[in-house]
């Protein structure tokens, strides 16, 4: 018997590589394919925790349950599989000032294994070291290329004494970038710093959140002592992300000095944790690890204010989550940020080259009580805009386009 896959398969191979799949609407060109084949490189992947991978895994869910099919190519973390979609683990070593991370280099296995797997197109997430193989093999075999920014890297240079090089890199991210035929920015503030450096094509892939699992019912008495450590009465910071030096969060220390009796939850682990640990050993700071699922929804709901000093972020993924669960934002103006908040509206933003800012920002959001609760319902209606079922279509969409272009091209 002829099995359901077989049948799909079959069907792919027909429409997509015999039957002309391009209608004309409009002067414009459909691609006419129900279900799309994508090789997936990224630098980083699970176990790994941070903004990418969280984008990453909401995207292979919602690509998988459209129909398509999904190979991904990462640094090996012991997973092989992942909703239903082939993940192949490359070898690598640990980066030495990011121990976490994982450089992979590209091998001649990851050929065979993309050729077996017979992709539609490439799609090469943040070019570096591995995402050379997907633009190496994408230009042998004239596949259709996509590439996404979602780590400011030349802003990072700065925080691990490496500046000089910047030119150098936008230079190296420039020369990757301008192989594909569409890059994809997570924010406007993104699109323009990418043209403004030579990077061509690019577009916006909008922002995502798991609105389902954020959500302001999730506020809980317990967390919140748990984060304040028994004194839930106090004004409770909080912050989620990456503990690195380029998120900056040494400079939630002279906030959390201003304000009597508040104390800080800092959620999330890295390589700077040891180094913050003795900047904040004379503080109520509370250094919590890693929490996920609804305990990481009811941390983010039971806090007063999410404070979040980065000024490298391309979009800042845990700001949204933190907005879903009805946590007042308290952010730089920096970045994709200003994306994401409005200032007075659904959060507070300060300048970042304002020592005092984060402070008065910070004060005037937890004294006025009731300004509080309508920017707390504020930043909830914002993030409800934003579902990770819409940023996929939105991507498939892209996808479609650039098949179909292609398509055109050798139909003319």
């Amino acid at each position: 018997m002829v099995s359901v896959e077989a049948l799909q398969s079959l069907y792919h191979f027909f429409l997509v590589k015999w039957v002309n799949p391009v209608l004309q609407c409009s002067n414009d060109y459909l691609l006419a394919v129900t279900f799309m084949r994508i090789a997936l490189f990224t630098e980083t992947f699970l176990p790994k925790v941070d903004g990418i991978v969280t984008r990453l895994r909401h995207t292979i869910h919602y690509l998988q349950q459209a129909g398509d099919q999904v190979l991904v190519v990462a640094p090996d973390g012991g997973i092989t599989e992942y909703q239903g979609a082939k993940v192949y683990g490359v070898s690598g070593l640990p980066l030495p000032l990011y121990p976490e991370l994982k450089l992979a280099f590209p091998s001649p296995s990851i050929g065979e294994v993309v050729e077996q797997f017979n992709p539609d197109l490439i799609h090469v997430v943040n070019p570096a070291v591995l995402g050379i193989a997907g633009l190496s093999y994408a230009k042998l075999k004239q596949l259709p290329l996509i590439a996404s920014y979602h780590t400011h890297l030349p802003q990072y240079l700065q925080h691990y004494g490496m500046g000089a090089l910047e030119g150098i890199l936008w230079e190296l991210l420039k020369a990757g970038h301008n192989q594909a035929e569409l890059n994809l920015c997570t924010s406007t503030a993104m699109m323009e710093e990418l043209s403004e450096h030579g990077i061509e094509r690019v577009a916006l892939w909008q922002r995502g959140v798991d609105t389902e699992l954020f959500r302001p019912q999730l506020q809980s008495q317990q967390m919140r002592d748990y984060l304040s450590q028994g004194h839930p009465e106090d004004p409770l910071l909080l912050y989620v992300g990456r503990v690195s030096a380029e998120k900056q969060i040494h400079d939630i220390k002279p906030i959390l000095e201003a304000i009597p009796g508040a104390r800080l939850a800092i959620v999330g682990d890295g390589p700077y944790r040891k180094t913050l640990e003795k900047h904040f050993a004379d503080t109520p700071t509370h250094f919590v690890g890693y929490l996920e699922g609804e305990t990481l929804g009811a941390a983010y709901a039971s806090a007063d204010a999410f404070v979040f000093p980065s000024r490298t972020e391309t979009l800042g993924l845990v700001l949204l989550e933190a907005m879903a669960a009805g946590c007042p934002v308290v952010a730089a103006r920096s970045g994709g940020i200003p994306d994401l908040v409005s200032d007075g509206v659904n959060g507070y933003l300060f300048e970042p080259d304002d020592p005092n800012g984060a402070i008065t920002a910070t004060k005037r959001l937890l004294q006025a009580q009731s300004e509080r609760e309508t920017v707390r319902n504020n930043a909830h209606q914002e993030a409800q805009r934003w579902g990770w079922s819409a940023a996929t279509q939105q991507l498939r969409q892209y996808y479609q386009q650039i098949l179909s272009q292609r398509y055109v091209s050798v139909v003319r």
